[in-house]
């Protein structure tokens, strides 16, 4: 089935009688697609629609397959570079159940990762952190990574009170200084959101989940006058679908 998912994609990709769309494409063009398709795949998960979420799988498959497609006319690697190159990581990853080692632990698993890092020449513990994920998910991980290197509060006494803290320096910032204090401020919720053992990108999500309900059902009780009420209506009616 996958070899037939590859010759599509050889056939969109044929210079003289391929699709002019695909064929002008590359690897940064169709970058954010990819990374859309993922955040599909997260949203068919939290909706728990699993005819969309195989859907949305093979479209995720599609960006992986039209990468390797680009670099193998490149001469760089092909899709089955790619298929083999993270099954000898994993068996890399697992040697308590490929290796032969009696034991595995998720340490383990973090110890291997940063030996690969160092043979690729990482000379930081935030190496390998991608500057493409979105900011609050980077936040999270180059703060993990901190941790491991051991800078990191013991609790969460002190990122709740680096909150207060980021909140003063926001009121007390220039005007050209608000934006990084700001950057600052949601760094430090993503550390105490770490701390409590909570996915800040998970819990942002669900916010942004309840807010769209609940503006919808505000709109929708106001039948279609809602850009027309005051704040002071608007505000009851927040407080009205709060309830519901």
């Amino acid at each position: 089935m996958v070899n037939r998912l590859l010759k599509i994609m050889q056939c969109l990709r044929d210079p003289d009688r391929g699709c002019e769309w695909d064929v002008a494409q590359s690897f940064s063009s169709i970058a954010p697609y990819t990374i859309e398709e993922a955040y599909e795949v997260a949203d068919a998960i939290q909706r728990n629609d699993m005819p969309d979420l195989k859907d949305e799988l093979g479209d995720l498959l599609l960006q992986v397959v039209f990468h390797a497609q680009i670099a193998h006319e490149a001469g760089h690697f092909s899709f089955e570079d790619v298929v083999s190159a993270i099954s000898d990581k994993m068996e890399r990853r697992h040697p308590h159940i490929f290796g032969g080692a009696t034991h595995g632990s998720h340490a383990d698993w973090e110890r291997i990762k940063a030996e690969e890092r160092g043979a690729k020449g990482a000379s930081s513990a935030l190496d390998g952190v991608a500057t493409g994920l979105p900011a609050l998910l980077r936040a999270d991980k180059l703060q993990r990574r901190a941790a491991r290197a051991g800078f990191d509060w013991p609790d969460a006494t002190g990122p709740r009170a680096k909150i207060d803290e980021e909140l003063a320096e926001i009121e007390a910032a220039p005007a050209d200084m608000v934006e990084e204090e700001i950057g600052d401020l949601l760094f430090a919720v993503v550390n105490w959101a770490r701390h409590q053992g909570i996915d800040p990108e998970a819990a942002l999500r669900c916010g942004n989940a309840k807010f769209e309900r609940r503006f919808r059902a505000m709109e929708e009780l106001a039948s279609g006058a809602f850009p027309t009420l005051s704040l002071a209506e608007q505000e009851t009616l927040w407080e009205q679908v709060k309830q519901t």
